[in-house]
């Protein structure tokens, strides 16, 4: 799978990490994936964020599950929830949706401002997809209405896919 183009090759690559409410999935994959960026040696050529397609958690916090996963395993958990809107297609070199649902609400945004802003369907993909063996299985689950165990589940999988990204992040950028 081949990343697409920094849209302004001066500057970082954007990347944001989109799920619904943005305090579970967005933000742990966010936090893992900047925490691999620094071991990586890739931090000041990568940027990224988090969004949710839904508005009920703006200016709140990150889940204490999800904060309390992160912790555990050495993550940063520091979070203010933010719900996407269109305008972040104008600067964000990629969007990253953590389930199909939310990739469709993606879509829906791309085809409407898309053009508008010079960004393509080439430029969102499910975050999974960087993670071997996901088949057919790419989404992240949400774990919100379950347990504990949830989480450590989706730690896991954002943690592969980070792991994945990164080596194209690498094969992308350090030329």
């Amino acid at each position: 799978m081949s990343l697409p183009e920094p849209r302004d090759p001066a500057g970082p690559y954007r990347i944001s990490m989109v799920c619904l409410g943005n305090i579970c999935r967005s933000p742990m994959a966010e936090k893992v994936l900047v925490s691999d960026l620094e071991r990586a040696g890739l931090s000041d050529l990568v940027e990224v964020d988090s969004f949710g397609t839904g508005d009920w958690h703006v200016g709140g916090g990150m889940d204490p599950r999800a904060a309390s996963t992160l912790r555990v395993h050495g993550y940063l958990t520091h979070h203010t929830a933010r719900q996407f809107t269109h305008e972040a297609l104008a600067t964000r070199d990629l969007l990253l949706a953590m389930d199909l649902d939310n990739m469709d609400v993606l879509r829906r945004v791309v085809d409407q401002y898309g053009q508008e802003y010079g960004f393509d369907m080439s430029r969102l993909r499910l975050f999974r997809s960087f993670a071997p063996g996901t088949g057919s299985h790419p989404e992240v689950p949400d774990p919100y209405y379950g347990g504990d165990d949830g989480f450590t589940a989706v730690l896991n999988m954002v943690e592969a896919a980070s792991k994945g990204l990164i080596g194209e992040l690498a094969a992308r950028l350090r030329r």
